[in-house]
């Protein structure tokens, strides 16, 4: 059988061992291409491009970067022909979880020793963010952390952060320090001036209520600036 360069294989075509389900089941998840395991998800391609072709596509969408891809709604990913609503969800579901499985541990609470600790655990909740939001780690006195919570989202330019709700968070939970963070859509990384003096009040307040504020973390995309770090507290 002859056929054209220009004719798309169709995967039954191909052998068993390079067809994304059976490739899985023979030769394990990790011998999967990113764009074999997208195929998995969107089940089957069109009548002129299989699913793994049509998977590739999808990639090329978020530059073959996974975290970029994550940051594209279902909208997004309706606008590439082949992608109708069902498909765009499976994509968009498969990322979340993804990212709420790399935060969860399953023994025992996280430690946070540096700003990259809170950072790494903050980062799958906050990166993506179309709009700005405010989140609190509630710390006890070993430094791990009680609890992750949101306070607060915005617009794109910023959002606003109540003292009085972040330590009544913090007294619910007899929290001996927190660490808060808000994130940049924008990806400047330098710290505004409400920026700091919101940071100013928190480390006030926290002294007469005996909660030190351990760190301020801004959030852009995959950086990160440290108040800690940086001595601004």
């Amino acid at each position: 059988m002859n056929i054209d360069d220009n004719t798309p294989l169709n995967i039954k075509s191909w052998s068993p061992e390079d067809r994304p389900r059976e490739k899985l089941l023979l030769k394990g998840t990790s011998a999967l291409s990113d764009a074999e395991l997208v195929a998995i998800l969107i089940g089957s391609g069109t009548p002129k491009m299989s699913a793994v072709e049509l998977s590739k596509k999808i990639l090329l969408q978020g530059n073959n970067n996974l975290n970029e891809l994550a940051r594209l709604s279902v909208k997004d990913l309706m606008k590439i022909k082949g992608i109708g609503e069902a498909k765009a969800i499976t994509i968009v579901a498969a990322l979340e979880l993804g990212r709420r499985r790399k935060e969860q541990d399953p023994e025992e609470k996280p430690k946070i020793t540096s700003s990259k600790d809170a950072f790494d655990l903050l980062k799958g909740e906050m990166m993506d963010l179309p709009k700005e939001e405010f989140w609190v780690l509630l710390m006890n006195r070993a430094n791990r952390v009680i609890k992750k919570k949101r306070v607060s989202e915005g617009g794109v330019s910023g959002t606003v952060a109540d003292p009085k709700i972040i330590f009544k968070l913090a007294l619910e939970e007899l929290a001996s320090g927190i660490i808060v963070a808000h994130n940049h859509p924008s990806g400047n990384l330098q710290a505004s001036q409400s920026d700091i003096d919101l940071t100013r009040k928190l480390k006030e307040a926290g002294k007469f209520l005996e909660i030190q504020l351990l760190d301020h973390i801004i959030i852009a995309n995959q950086k990160y600036l440290s108040f800690a770090d940086e001595g601004m507290i």
